[in-house]
């Protein structure tokens, strides 16, 4: 009986994700959904990239967690818009979420939408949030064989980064393994090292996104 349950569930989520994605793509907005571990520096991430290319962009955050707008806060701290979701405990946002949250945005008014999920590996890849990527976040500070353990999240990812690296003299982790146990699972994987703290790698990361903004407009 619980089967055709979730199916149902699974299904109406993704009826509502490709509504979004059709509202996305009308407005040219490129929509990121950033996935990870509690801890792994979405956050930081967010916070380095709307600040050094504030000028450069229209960007703006939905922020998801159990509880509080601590994220949100930093995150409106750097003058980006930023509408929280608390969920009460759900480990992952769905489309019916973002939705609502969009009425708290201009989308015509935007470049670029984050979507910062809940941190876990597992819940938030099930939920299609009609993102045009999902990106994948893994931290020097976490085992390098997580793309083996959760591998659907490596899996679907168009671009995953290896945050902390300023840490790795201090860390046992592996780079090059977690980097070919990803890129077994997905060849066409796009993977930037970098460090929040110090800003080693993020020109990478700002030229990908540079690029997947030039074509996400010039497909709207």
């Amino acid at each position: 009986m619980e089967i055709p349950v979730v199916r149902n569930v699974l299904e109406a989520n993704d009826r509502m994700a490709a509504r979004l994605r059709d509202e996305f793509k009308r407005c040219g907005v490129l929509t990121l959904n950033l996935i990870s571990s509690p801890g792994s520096g979405k956050t930081s991430l967010l916070e380095r990239t709307l600040r050094d290319l504030g000028t450069e962009f229209r960007m703006a955050v939905i922020e998801g967690d159990p509880q509080t707008d601590n994220d949100a806060r930093r995150v409106a701290a750097t003058g980006a818009v930023a509408v929280q979701i608390n969920t009460d405990g759900g480990c992952h946002l769905d489309s019916n979420m973002i939705l609502a949250a969009l009425e708290n945005l201009e989308l015509e008014q935007l470049d670029i939408l984050f979507i910062e999920n809940v941190g876990n590996l597992v819940c938030p890849v099930e939920f299609d949030c009609g993102e045009d990527a999902k990106i994948a976040l893994l931290s020097v500070t976490e085992g390098d064989d997580k793309p083996e353990k959760y591998p659907q999240l490596f899996r679907l990812a168009k671009a995953l980064i290896l945050n902390k690296t300023d840490l790795l003299p201090y860390v046992d982790f592996d780079v090059e393994s977690a980097a070919r146990g990803a890129c077994t699972l997905n060849p066409d994987l796009a993977i930037f090292q970098i460090s929040c703290r110090d800003g080693h790698g993020l020109e990478n990361w700002y030229a990908w996104l540079r690029e997947a903004v030039r074509l996400k407009k010039a497909d709207a």
